[in-house]
């Protein structure tokens, strides 16, 4: 029998890929134990709830969506860099040949209106990445303002990317970002 911590992290990484596949409410508790290879009982000891599952698997999502964030501007020599390291990585993410969008968006679309936890935890994932911005866009010497701006600008890219079912909108949300850059900093093009 495996270990407590294994059971969990096989149940949230098959929750994850069969939710980020199928849509959170297509997916039943039986198909994740079928895919994680753990009994209902043991899935229902980890978690008390389909819901608590799916926040476990937001929880890890927010996990990989940082550790992404923190590998593409390892690269970058400056904050500007650091900055359009966001686009680079949301363009290889949507490159990837199971972008399905944002997990985090299409979770709340699904489940925000009537999950209150679901809600929650997808929101402190977007409150996160708007504070990691901000952090990098006074490390630039840029106005605060510029932070929610180009927040929105990844957000849109992921959904936009999703919609066109093309990796394009990470390179022009960059070109976006770059305009943005060289104003907010004054920046001569």
């Amino acid at each position: 029998m495996i270990d407590e911590k294994t059971a969990r992290q096989a149940v949230i990484r098959a929750a994850d890929e069969l939710f980020y596949t199928r849509g959170v409410q297509a997916v039943g508790m039986d198909a994740v134990r079928t895919a994680a290879g753990v009994s209902l009982k043991r899935i229902y000891s980890l978690f008390s709830s389909k819901d608590e599952l799916i926040v476990a698997v937001l929880h890890h999502r927010t996990a990989v969506w940082d550790s992404g964030l923190a590998s593409a501007s390892q690269r970058a020599t400056s904050a500007r860099e650091r900055i359009l390291a966001i686009f680079d990585f949301l363009d290889a993410w949507f490159r990837e040949p199971d972008f399905r969008g944002c997990a985090f968006i299409n979770t709340h679309g699904e489940l925000g209106a009537s999950s209150t936890a679901v809600a929650d935890a997808v929101r402190e994932q977007k409150r996160s990445f708007q504070e990691y911005v901000a952090h990098l866009v006074a490390d630039a010497g840029a106005p605060a303002a510029l932070a929610p701006q180009l927040a929105i600008l990844a957000e849109g890219a992921q959904t936009t990317a999703a919609i066109a079912g093309t990796p394009d909108a990470a390179r022009d949300a960059r070109a976006a970002a770059e305009t943005l850059l060289d104003v907010a900093t004054g920046r001569p093009r």
